[in-house]
């Protein structure tokens, strides 16, 4: 592509994405790159190091369906455990309120102890060089930190400071609402095994197995009483699944800092769950003894008093036995009776467990079981303690105002009625049954009748006694079965794996994954900020945010000038600021398409672009090519070129003007050869006026036939019109952008409208371009061979040593 081509036609160019471009834009800042990646790997370094491990610890068990066990196989009887319908079930029972806090209560939970070191906290559990020994009736603050340093000849000194401290019963295990402390502060000193007793508090501190003099002497202890219901609450945390679909093993999980603490709790808990079902299955038989024994109280006295009346009868009347046809009667009397006396035995039984379920007051207890052979009743007591189980687990998290908890009492309230329906078809199958039995003994007594009254008063006796000890005897053996049940009982569900408390990883922190995490947000955070710098960004930064704004060619660029002074090319005129100068001459020169003599407008859109700058040292650059040059500093406004020239400003444009000065009067000789200064002389009034006015028109008609180029600083164009006022009297207008400070959005308003008079010979001149040795593209640097004369790179030039490269940190905070 031609030089032409590229100056004129820029929207001609093929869009594409420049990878180049964009890895250079990041690599330019490699060092905010390594700095971020180091900062976050030594982050992670030390939270590795200093965060507190967090383990895993898992335990499983096989919970068996007591419904495959048929309650009748034992003893004949009704058998009601735990209710287990399902493993869902088990498992709420297994993290129920209940359950957590028996086994809280048997472990040695009820104070803690720990190191205190620098940034870590480690909790001594059973690793304590000290111990507290308390008193469990009396209570103790809760949540209250007690510090103790050993100091030395069996002393330590003891600090607490706390606010709204309240206390524990341990032996009654509940918070003391009565006792609260507002502000407690203690320090004092003390000796090991001396009990302390304080309005506060009262515990003695010993010394365990673990003490050494040598390590823990100056060493800082923190210890506290627990509250065994908080306990309660965090460890109900634990974990309960189902190993897979379909099966009844379960696995029990559990994290935290303490390997040892949560292996304790996870076998204790497992145990504390077996107990607790083994527990419910003996009451069944522990009521049903009860029940028992109550019975055979009662009976034994009358049948002692039968057998003594029978022995009496007998040894009176010298009579050993019944006649035959007696003796059958009796022996179906006796089979008669006997059947009698096992249903009126249930049928009291039943009478009891209505009873019982009618004065339950909400709190139901497995009742005793004997006599229940009846599939439908044993399923509905089940299902009722189920939903009590359900209850009191309810209770325990919530209060009775909980709309669920209401939901399950209307539930209770129809099982107990539908039990009670139960029980009383059974009590009136029952009575049926006793009276057809009592109508053929009647059968038999009528027969009775007809033997002598020797014999029948003996079978009356013998009746009497027959019953009783018929009774006895199976009160007897079903107490002997309910024992034997009770003595071979063992719990349905079963302890496969116990947690254990080696060869454990920490779950967290996951040293190679933080290390990972580090690497990715020490490349991603720069990565992000650069973008978003760039993106966010309203300045004009890369070449092509100006030829996206506009279609107006871009004619060159002025680098970054590190100087004091604008005169930047006559004081150094081999330096690189002084050749990009040079540069844009020659695309002048090229533009003119060989016409000699040159007007040049520069403005701008706002101030401090740049624009006096341009001006003075592109009128240096002719002059110093040999041409005869002329400055004109037409900013009536703000007149400042005289400064940097070290020229006068009492006359110059505004008084030629105004006729009040010649055209040779006003024009002064600059420190450059060739080069003639026309200062905008005193600040009129009207300028825009002046500057429309036909005297404009002579003052360039003479100018233009004494130089060969006119230099005309104007103001920024998006200010003040003035600047289109002149353009008519310009060969080259020069539109000055300045990288990194004109705003995208002002220059592109200022620009479309330019555009919109269809003012010709307008090109964009780029100012302040600063270059790195990375740099690709101007805005990073317009790297080497821009096409416009300037080739010959970054450090070739005499004055680029003042152009030192800012250090690391300074261009980070610079960003």
């Amino acid at each position: 592509m031609s030089e032409q081509e590229n100056i004129y036609n820029p929207d001609q160019r093929e869009e594409s994405v420049d990878y180049k471009a964009i890895f250079l834009k990041f690599f330019r800042y490699w060092y905010f790159f390594v700095l971020s990646i180091i900062i976050a790997l030594t982050i992670a370094y030390f939270f590795n190091k200093y965060a507190t491990p967090v383990y895993e610890i898992s335990s499983r068990m096989l919970i068996n369906d007591p419904e495959k066990v048929d309650p009748q196989t034992m003893i004949g009887m009704g058998s009601y455990g735990r209710v287990q319908n399902n493993i869902q079930n088990e498992i709420v029972v297994i993290k129920s309120y209940t359950v957590v806090n028996r086994t809280i209560k048997k472990l040695d939970f009820y104070v803690s102890y720990y190191a205190e070191e620098s940034f870590k906290t480690t909790e001594l559990y059973k690793n304590s060089p000290v111990e507290v020994i308390f008193d469990s009736v009396v209570p103790q603050p809760i949540g209250l930190d007690f510090y103790m340093r050993p100091l030395g000849n069996n002393e330590f000194e003891l600090t607490a400071t706390g606010e709204n401290i309240r206390y524990y019963n341990y032996t009654a295990h509940n918070v003391v609402p009565e006792m609260s402390v507002p502000i407690l502060e203690y320090n004092a000193t003390h000796r090991f095994g001396e009990k302390i007793e304080t309005p506060y508090f009262s515990f003695t501190l010993v010394k365990t197995s673990l003490y050494d003099p040598d390590y823990d002497e100056g060493s800082e202890y923190r210890f506290l009483f627990n509250n065994i219901d908080y306990l309660t609450r965090f460890y109900r945390s634990v974990s309960v699944d189902p190993i897979a679909q379909n099966t009844s093993i379960i696995r029990l999980s559990l994290r935290g800092v303490n390997i040892n603490k949560m292996v304790d709790f996870l076998n204790m808990v497992m145990k504390e769950y077996l107990i607790i079902e083994l527990e419910d299955k003996n009451k069944t038989s522990e009521n049903t003894i009860a029940f028992i024994d109550q019975e055979l109280a009662e009976l034994e006295d009358s049948l002692s008093n039968t057998e003594t009346d029978l022995r009496n009868f007998m040894t009176e009347n010298k009579v050993m036995n019944l006649e035959t046809q007696t003796d059958f009667y009796f022996s179906n009397l006796y089979e008669l009776q006997n059947e009698k006396a096992a249903l009126l035995v249930k049928a009291k039984y039943y009478d009891h467990l209505k009873e019982y379920v009618i004065k339950d007051e909400g709190d139901m207890l497995i009742p005793p079981t004997m006599g229940v052979e009846d599939n439908v009743i044993n399923g509905q007591i089940q299902s009722l303690i189920a939903l009590y189980a359900e209850k009191v687990d309810m209770l325990s998290t919530s209060t009775e105002k909980n709309p669920f908890l209401t939901s399950l009492n209307e539930k209770i309230d129809l099982a107990k009625r539908t039990l009670l329906v139960s029980i009383n078809n059974i009590i009136s199958t029952s009575n049926i049954t006793i009276e057809s039995i009592d109508e053929r003994i009647e059968a038999i007594y009528e027969k009775i009748a007809d033997l002598p009254d020797l014999d029948r008063e003996l079978f009356n006796i013998q009746r009497q006694f027959g019953i009783k000890n018929s009774l006895y005897t199976y009160l007897l053996q079903k107490r002997s079965e309910a024992q034997i049940r009770l003595a071979s009982s063992f719990p349905d569900s079963d302890i496969i794996d116990f947690a254990m408390n080696e060869g454990q990883s920490p779950v967290t922190p996951k040293k190679s994954f933080n290390y990972m995490i580090a690497l990715f947000f020490g490349f991603i955070i720069p990565f992000l900020f650069i973008f978003l710098k760039d993106y966010l960004n309203d300045k004009i930064i890369d070449k092509k945010d100006v030829e996206k704004l506009t279609k107006y060619p871009i004619i060159g660029h002025i680098l970054h000038s590190t100087k004091l002074t604008n005169l930047v090319v006559s004081g150094a005129p081999k330096s690189s600021i002084a050749e990009s100068f040079r540069s844009i001459r020659t695309n002048l020169q090229f533009m003119a398409k060989g016409k000699e003599k040159q007007t040049i407008l520069i403005t701008s859109d706002m101030v401090s672009a740049g624009k006096t700058f341009v001006s003075i040292n592109l009128s240096t650059i002719f002059a110093m090519n040999g041409k005869k040059t002329l400055l004109m500093g037409f900013d009536l406004r703000k007149p400042k070129i005289y400064q940097d020239l070290g020229l006068t400003n009492t006359v110059g444009i505004s008084s030629y003007l105004i006729n009040k000065s010649s055209l040779e009067g006003i024009i002064q000789k600059s420190p450059v050869e060739n080069l003639d200064v026309v200062m905008a002389g005193p600040v009129p009034p009207n300028p825009s006026e002046l500057i429309a006015s036909e005297k404009t028109d002579t003052f360039f008609e003479e100018l233009k036939k004494i130089y060969d180029y006119i230099i005309i600083d104007t103001p920024p164009i998006g200010l003040v019109t003035d600047a289109f006022l002149l353009m008519k009297y310009a060969d080259n207008n020069l539109f000055v952008v300045r990288q990194g400070y004109t705003n995208k959005k002002v220059f592109a308003s200022i620009i479309k409208d330019i555009e919109n008079r269809e003012h010709p010979h307008i090109s964009i001149l780029i100012n302040d371009v600063k270059l790195s040795k990375s740099s690709y593209g101007y805005g990073y640097g317009y790297g080497y061979g821009y096409g416009y004369g300037y080739g010959y790179g970054y450090g070739y030039y005499t004055d680029d040593r003042d152009m030192e490269k800012p250090g690391v940190v300074r261009r980070i905070l610079k960003g």
